[in-house]
């Protein structure tokens, strides 16, 4: 068998392994706060049963229920207890779970909600400090939002569920104002959200590197081989950012509807087709498929991706008065995060360009990406996870120890 193929598949594998860790999934917990005026502060906080699984070893199903979860509730909860913290000057407030559990379910793997109260917490300081590090220390790309539902205090009376503070590595004890609520912050904090779910999201990158991958050169005459190298940088880079701009168009359309509840679709086929795009995208570089016209792949399946963004905000609640806001945010953070991909790929391609092997390097980069794909259509669109993985993981493990690395 070709040695060149059997790489390809084997750096597939290896990719396919890493997006267990980098897809779709939020990499969040998140806590709401509820704060009423003469009575203790109320909250919940919202996490993911595959991190629980992966950090308390526990063996809960993607679809679970209260049932289930309750044979290991204390000890999630002397978990929460252990890595959360609520104090103003030299008060600490001890953090009460009260029986109530609840699940909410999504498209990437169900949450179980845990609610809690903070004892002598009625008498309301203007600021509180909150540690919240849960899952942050096991998994270092792991980040939790803080967000109030009520604050009478601070006239947030509308269950808007705004997010207020973002919690990461070495950054995981934040101060809460609880007199002065800012749009603003809430703003923001949602940029950071699409930055952040951009660059971990090795599908859409993937997508986005399947585009740029032909903007560099022009297909010359017909074959897989006949590309030359564009003239000048700045009408190749116009061309990507053009095609771009309709992958970002149709993501913004389909994020809109689906967080406003006017269209859904179910997680498993808009995950599939996210999978299948790549695919096709990489294929168009080797056959066209539609010739002349790259932006129709990137609206097209554009909307796709647009609905794999709205599982991260519809599915977990926000909404209410500044949903608008929440969409904007998030969207600016998502194109702030395609851009620093093409600034960084785009110049290396570019600088690369003239070598004979670049017509090599492309078909055969895409035809990985082929590869990658269609290994993600069949675990997405059967719900399976393929047996590989486990031994990927496995040796890799083993040969990390052997270099020292863990």
């Amino acid at each position: 068998m070709n040695k060149k193929f059997l790489c390809l598949v084997f750096i597939a594998l290896i990719l396919t392994t890493v997006n267990k860790v980098f897809g779709h999934n939020p990499d969040n917990s998140l806590m709401y706060l509820r704060i009423y005026e003469n009575a203790n502060i109320e909250g919940t906080i919202h996490v993911n049963i595959n991190e629980l699984n992966d950090v308390l070893g526990l063996h809960l199903n993607k679809k679970t229920s209260v049932e289930d979860v309750e044979p290991y509730a204390n000890k999630i909860r002397d978990y929460l207890i252990k890595n959360t913290a609520f104090s103003t000057g030299s008060k600490i407030y001890k953090m009460v779970f009260t029986n109530e559990i609840s699940i909410l379910s999504v498209g990437y793997g169900d949450f179980v909600i845990f609610h809690f109260y903070l004892e002598n917490s009625n008498v309301l300081p203007d600021e509180i400090d909150v540690v919240f590090k849960i899952f942050i220390e096991e998994e270092p790309n792991h980040q939790n939002l803080l967000g109030q539902e009520y604050n009478w205090k601070a006239g947030l009376i509308n269950n808007e569920k705004m997010i207020d503070l973002y919690f990461s590595h070495n950054d995981w004890k934040k101060t809460l104002s609880l007199k002065e609520r800012s749009i603003m912050k809430g703003f923001m904090a949602m940029i950071r959200q699409g930055i952040w779910h951009i660059w971990i999201g090795i599908d859409h990158i993937l997508f986005i590197i399947a585009l740029i991958l032909p903007a560099v050169v022009r297909r010359k005459k017909a074959g897989i081989w006949g590309w030359e190298p564009v003239d000048k940088f700045k009408p190749a880079f116009i061309y990507i950012i053009k095609i771009i701009t309709f992958f970002t168009i149709a993501h913004t359309i389909t994020l809109s509807l689906a967080s406003l509840n006017i269209i859904a679709l179910p997680s498993r086929i808009v995950e599939s087709i996210i999978a299948l795009s790549i695919g096709l995208a990489a294929y168009h570089n080797i056959r066209p498929i539609f010739k002349g016209k790259d932006w129709l792949i990137a609206f097209v399946f554009g909307l796709f991706h647009g609905f794999g963004f709205a599982s991260v905000l519809g599915e977990l609640g926000f909404n209410g008065e500044n949903l608008a806001l929440t969409l904007l945010g998030f969207n600016i953070g998502v194109e702030i995060g395609q851009l620093a991909i093409i600034t960084a790929i785009f110049p290396l391609l570019y600088v690369i360009r003239n070598l004979k092997l670049y017509p090599k390097f492309l078909v055969y980069l895409s035809a990985l990406l082929i590869i990658i794909s269609l290994y993600w259509v069949v675990e997405r669109a059967f719900d399976i996870d393929l047996p590989i993985d486990n031994y990927i993981r496995r040796y890799g493990y083993q040969f990390a120890v052997w270099l020292g690395l863990r």
